[in-house]
């Protein structure tokens, strides 16, 4: 098997191997994929090693490496809303949350290429999940748009969000909103929840939405924008318009 790691801010996979097909995912920088197959000179289906989501991109945006550097556990990320690598002369701006592989003394390291960090990185593990985290890091998305399989401020979907900011705090998801859900520990009750546990929504049964609790009545959430809304035992009401927006189906807590 072949292993590779995003060397671009952020890597489009997409359903299919052309460039016309539904993105249904981002890879961002210093993410490790295991490659699958090839299909022609330039698509690659890949398989994130955070999360297993499989996809595919271009060979382009990809450095290849050793399985053992692939699978190395990353502790640091870059908590920026924009950071800036430098690959020789050459700048790198990356989004928030990019993984730094190997990093140490203001490098980091894929295959044999050094990028060097200007400004600060966070160690994912080194402060356990709070509500003062978790209110820090999700508002800092606010008014972040909705984009389908995104994961920037730049354009983010509802578990894209929820994944990120998890990220952050050393607790790796599942991709997907109904994947998310079946992580973590049941909360039977909306008035026992608190800030950080996340929230799913369904339709007909399928759970199509999640978003994350700031408290028993407020919700922070991507849909249409990153924004924050009130919750009930019955699910979302938007705050603009007063009108019911999503039906809850279950709470969970990861910590």
């Amino acid at each position: 098997m072949d292993y590779a790691i995003v060397v671009v801010p952020a890597a489009p996979v997409r359903r299919k191997a052309r460039h016309q097909s539904e993105m249904t995912n981002q890879l961002l920088f210093g993410d490790a994929v295991e490659i699958i197959k090839g299909k022609g000179p330039l698509w690659k289906k890949v398989r994130s090693l955070n999360d297993n989501y499989e996809g595919w991109l271009t060979r382009t945006l990809l450095q290849e490496v050793s399985v053992e550097e692939a699978k190395a556990y990353c502790a640091f990320v870059a908590p920026g809303k924009i950071n800036t690598l430098l690959a020789g002369e050459e700048k790198i701006h990356i989004p928030l949350g990019s993984s730094l592989p190997r990093y140490a003394n203001g490098e980091l390291k894929i295959g044999e290429n050094i990028y060097r960090l200007e400004g600060d990185v966070l160690q994912r593990n080194a402060l356990p999940p709070d509500a003062g985290l978790i209110t820090k890091l999700s508002r800092d998305w606010l008014n972040a748009p909705y984009m389908w399989g995104g994961k920037t401020m730049f354009g983010v979907d509802c578990s894209g969000f929820v994944q990120m900011n998890f990220k952050m705090m050393g607790i790796d998801l599942p991709r997907d909103a109904w994947q998310q859900a079946q992580e973590g520990k049941t909360i039977e009750k909306l008035k026992n929840a608190v800030c950080g546990d996340i929230a799913f929504f369904d339709d007909r049964e399928e759970i199509v939405h999640v978003g994350i609790l700031l408290s028993s009545d407020e919700i922070i959430h991507s849909s249409g924008k990153v924004r924050i809304d009130t919750i009930d035992k019955k699910g979302i009401i938007n705050k603009e318009t007063g009108k019911r927006t999503h039906s809850l189906r279950v709470i969970k807590r990861l910590w």
